[in-house]
């Protein structure tokens, strides 16, 4: 299937216009014409070989939201008009402890990213959602609910399931109290998801200027971690702290504040972090950990909690050909939370 889409050429020059093959129908494929796609910052370190994997040209973009038009012969779940969904992941082994528990994020031959991967049949690269089209096993294409505008939905399938995994494998529910450190694409999701399960969520931030965008995501409150006085009245008063925070930074002052068997987990940072105190975990016993995204199975759950739940993110439409100055702009933290290319602009572009 020819198709075209904006790709990087090189770590150093604008994504610019490209044509593609997209590989032909296998039994169990689903096809879509892409309607909506989220930009990610992982799409903005890709692009420019910042985690030293990528490969050129790539075509960015695993927040994907389409409309099937062709299925396989062998596809029972989905056929030719559905509204559909693809994540950060295309493929896994299948055959592992961790798909068979429905994680294939985690699975142990490593899982095929939507674009930076490398096809488990055919050895091609493959290539992300800033494109006309796609083609993905059906076992990892999602059913978009009744409900959910499909305009604003594409940020959910990283951003909402990178805070929604955790907050779900640490049983977050009515009563747990929750830390969100950053207000970014994930900060904001990780607020309105721990706000949907019923939890009393805090955010936590440098200065008082979020306080209000905070409140009006539905946090409880804003605590500036930048008060020493502040802070030390919050101590012990968590039990779940997501860090969304994209750069490398301190743990060490907010460790204090979870409370026993209390976790600080980590979904912003990919690479190194500064040197921590163990003092806090030994004497807490509490703990830093990891999360990435969550299975198929998972996602599908938070797609259609926040269906029921009525929650999205807040986006920015844009049109595909600007891009580049959505990278300029995310890289200054100048968007309220998450840019979504109308790819019906692609022809335009």
């Amino acid at each position: 299937m020819q198709t075209t889409g904006y790709a990087a050429f090189n770590p150093d020059s604008p994504l610019a216009p490209f044509s593609f093959e997209r590989r032909a129908l296998r039994p169990n494929d689903v096809a879509m014409e892409i309607l909506y796609c989220g930009v990610c910052h992982s799409d903005l370190h890709t692009a420019r070989n910042d985690w030293g994997w990528s490969y050129y040209p790539i075509v960015p973009g695993h927040e994907i939201v389409g409309r099937v038009i062709e299925v396989g012969a062998e596809v029972a779940r989905y056929k030719v008009g559905d509204h559909v969904a693809v994540g950060c992941m295309v493929d896994s082994c299948q055959e592992c402890d961790q798909c068979h528990h429905g994680e294939e994020q985690l699975c142990r031959e490593g899982n095929t990213g939507t674009y930076c991967g490398v096809d488990r049949i055919n050895g091609e690269n493959t290539q992300g959602g800033y494109s006309k089209h796609l083609v993905v096993r059906e076992e990892f294409c999602l059913r978009m609910p009744e409900g959910l505008d499909l305009s604003k939905a594409a940020p959910l399938l990283c951003a909402g399931i990178t805070t929604y995994s955790p907050l779900r494998t640490w049983n977050v529910g009515p009563g747990s109290r929750v830390g969100v450190i950053g207000l970014g694409g994930l900060g904001h999701m990780a607020v309105k998801l721990a706000v949907g399960l019923g939890a009393d969520v805090t955010v936590l931030s440098r200065t008082k200027d979020k306080e209000s965008d905070a409140l009006a995501l539905g946090a409880d409150r804003l605590l500036v971690s930048s008060d020493p006085e502040a802070m030390a009245k919050a101590a012990n008063g968590f039990d779940l702290i997501i860090d969304t925070v994209p750069v490398k930074h301190e743990l060490d002052p907010y460790l204090p504040l979870l409370d026993v068997d209390g976790t600080l987990v980590i979904v912003g940072q990919v690479g190194p972090m500064n040197e921590l105190s163990t003092v806090p975990l030994l004497l807490g016993r509490r703990r830093v950990a990891g999360s990435p995204i969550g299975g198929i199975r998972e996602t599908q759950e938070m797609l259609d909690f926040c269906a029921r739940k009525n929650i999205l993110p807040d986006c920015e439409m844009i049109r595909m050909d600007q891009i580049n100055q959505a990278f300029e702009r995310m890289e200054k933290a100048d968007v309220r939370y998450r840019f979504v290319i109308d790819m019906a602009s692609l022809s335009a572009a």
